[in-house]
């Protein structure tokens, strides 16, 4: 899945490597095979322009000179597109870059396919309007330097220390404590306590109260040393009319909105792993605050981001009828933009918080909620692409490398230029943020026909991900190892510097691939993972029917106590995947263990406590055929032997109710075991019994 015609242009870089062209064009199949320059960027770049004045879209095989090729595309006025791929740091520049004609086949590959599907966006708008947060002497000497170019406002925090308010009265300055902040950039509500007596957005600085108190508990900052006011209220007086000084205040608490915070305080106020944008929190760090103030003054207007995610609340197993079920998604969110909404059966999500790490997609169960910039369809397209091309080019056992477009790609590009570089059979593979890489694209990487996938973190991602990809990893590991396949087929590394990533990727062992799948991954995660199980155990090693996993996976069976099960089907009622459903036929409680995802609402909802969770994967035709975990006989109507109930329930009520007051009459008792209907009819024949159409009669009046 291509762009069309896209003509490559080779460098070696100044002979710093070798490009194998014929390996390349035997798997790519260009029309012409591609020459290679070695200065594109210097003596050869009349290449370059005869390829753009063909109107041809071109493929420039070098990002460290993308500025400089952009810019003559845009001076020679182009028709065609341009892409950049690096293959200088990602294989030619290796230990085995002589061998890496494969793995630069298949980074050509990735830059051919189309870009993904247009998504809606989520739109923010900031006119300046910033709050800044902190100490006295701080805050206001930021806000100073602020002032000309953003809508300023100050809130003291704390004592005042030496610092005096500025002569010329520019902007607002609060003072309070308690402060709560919630929101986004445009949108930050911010409420505090005015706790000190004087209202400094009231006060007019004229230093009556300073010459008036006379224990000296006032300066030039407007703010009380409660600590050694002694209440003598000639402040009070002395402020007189203006009213700035109130000991008494009884509408302490104060709010207003914001587009921009600086929060300089020395524990932030917001403490989610990645801050909401807009919202900057640099402490006490002289040039942190620097940079800080330096981004503040970019974020004025409007801006657009992708709505990352797709949520479907039908399917969503976390919660039903005010019980709770799956959490995952709230848990590992690192921002704070996914809240519960138990009375809606759902979860809510803040399009505005969500930074678009991929973390909730990749742990949901039930595929309920999903990540929709780039799609795991478009995902499974490149990795088709790379690895087809790695097999065409001669290349054997190949690893997906997964990293992200920060600090992976970084470190990276630092391993080809002080260490080894990347193995040969390595195939890198950029991603906005590893906690998008859910079940479904790493089993799906090894189903297309990977030997191993390899997630790579430079210690940058929150702890929130890392455990969660390390639980992920623990059950995957347990699916592979239980169908033979040896050896690290998906594993996780941890690497702050260049030596920890060289030494652990070139001691990784290789695996050989499977067969590549002829299906494609879908959006869908749970069918995804039903063709990628199926295919992966077509293939194994050592075939398996039923495969023991962890508690926290996402497949498994339920047992059902049958002493203690009345079979009411309030599971039923609460299981959001069908997995729990009933008969029509008979009194009956069926089970499709191919759509359970184990969240648990059965068990937690099940009034009897009758219902067991064990995870465990059963492969093949079973899991996806129903099976009988309860059934009674069905207890007829005394009265028109209709079928309506179980008898066991019945049974249980009889027992129960029989000592009680209300059914001490033998024909109460009797309507226990009538359907509906009659016993409606039964009540109305009975003409000792209450009827809520009698009404006592008014005595008539004397």
């Amino acid at each position: 899945m291509t762009t069309g015609p896209c003509k490559p242009l080779l460098c070696n870089c100044n002979r710093t490597m070798s490009i194998d062209v014929k390996s390349i064009d035997t798997a790519l199949k260009f029309e012409t095979p591609p020459a290679v320059a070695t200065e594109l960027c210097r003596k050869h770049v009349s290449s370059f322009e005869a390829a753009v004045k063909s109107g041809e879209d071109v493929l420039v095989a070098c990002t460290q000179e993308a500025p400089l090729f952009t810019e003559l595309h845009k001076a020679l006025n182009a028709t065609g597109e341009i892409r950049f791929i690096n293959i200088r740091e990602t294989a030619g520049w290796s230990a085995e870059g002589a061998r890496a004609a494969p793995k630069m086949a298949a980074l050509l590959a990735l830059a051919g396919v189309a870009e993904p599907q247009p998504v809606p966006v989520v739109s923010y708008r900031s006119s300046g309007e910033t709050l800044i947060v902190g100490p006295a002497s701080v805050a206001l000497d930021w806000a100073e330097r602020l002032a000309a170019d953003l809508s300023v406002n100050v809130l003291v925090t704390g004592g005042s220390g030496d610092a005096e308010l500025p002569l010329d009265r520019r902007y607002p300055i609060h003072s309070g404590s308690k402060i709560k902040l919630r929101g986004h950039l445009g949108a930050f509500d911010v409420s505090w306590e005015q706790a000190n007596p004087i209202d400094l957005d009231v006060c007019t600085r004229c230093g009556a109260c300073v010459k008036a108190c006379p224990e000296q508990a006032i300066d030039y900052t407007y703010q009380i040393d409660l600590e050694r006011c002694r209440s003598h209220r000639s402040c009070v007086a002395a402020c007189g009319d203006i009213r700035a000084i109130d000991f008494d205040r009884v509408e302490a608490a104060r709010a207003d909105r914001y587009d921009l915070v600086l929060d300089l305080s020395s524990e932030p106020l917001l403490r989610t792993s990645q801050p909401p944008q807009g919202y900057f929190a640099p402490g006490r760090d002289p040039l942190q605050q620097a940079l800080a103030a330096s981004q503040l003054a970019r974020l004025t207007g409007e801006f657009e981001k992708p709505k990352y995610y797709v949520y479907n609340e039908r399917i969503c197993a976390h919660s039903r009828s005010g019980i709770v079920g799956c959490t995952q998604c709230l848990d590992v969110c690192s921002t704070a933009a996914i809240s519960s909404d138990i009375a809606n059966n759902r979860v809510q999500v803040d399009s505005h918080l969500c930074m678009g790490c991929g973390g909730c997609a990749s742990v949901c169960p039930s595929g309920a909620m999903t990540y929709a910039y780039p799609r795991v369809a478009d995902m499974g397209t490149r990795i088709r692409a790379a690895l087809a091309a790695y097999r065409n080019a001669g290349g054997a056992d190949p690893c997906l490398l997964f990293h992200n477009s920060t600090d992976g790609r970084e470190l990276i590009l630092r391993l080809a230029r002080r260490g080894r570089g990347l193995p040969a059979h390595v195939i890198p593979l950029e991603i906005m943020h590893v906690a998008t890489l859910g079940p479904d694209m790493l089993l799906g990487a090894l189903a297309l026909g990977a030997g191993q996938v390899v997630i790579l973190s430079a210690a940058s991602e929150a702890a929130e991900y890392r455990d969660a990809l390390g639980r992920e990893l623990e059950w995957m590991g347990a699916i592979l190892q239980g169908l033979g396949y040896g050896g690290p087929r998906a594993s996780f590394i941890e690497a702050p510097d260049i030596a920890v990533l060289d030494s652990t990727l070139w001691a990784l062992e290789r695996c050989e691939g499977v067969p590549a799948a002829t299906f494609n991954l879908s959006n869908e995660k749970r069918r995804t993972l039903d063709f990628v199980l199926e295919h992966l155990a077509r293939h194994a090693p050592t075939p398996a029917q039923t495969i023991p996993l962890l508690k926290g996976a996402p497949f498994g069976t339920v047992e059902v106590n049958r002493k203690t099960c009345t079979l009411c089907l309030a599971c039923v009622g609460a299981c959001p995947t069908s997995a729990l459903v009933d008969s029509k036929e008979a009194p009956q409680l069926k089970f499709i263990e191919r759509n359970c995802v184990q969240c648990g609402l059965c068990a937690q909802t099940c009034p009897e406590d009758a219902i067991t969770l064990m995870p465990r994967l059963l492969l093949g035709a079973q899991a996806k055929n129903p099976v009988v975990l309860n059934e009674t006989e069905p207890f007829n109507c005394v009265r028109c032997s209709k079928p309506f109930a179980t008898r066991q329930m019945i049974d249980n009520m009889l027992g129960r109710l029989s000592g009680h007051s209300m059914f001490g009459a033998p024909s109460a008792l009797r309507r226990l075991q009538m359907c509906a209907d009659c016993r409606v009819l039964d009540m109305m024949e009975e003409k000792d019994a209450a009827s809520i159409f009698e009404f006592p009669t008014a005595a008539p009046k004397e």
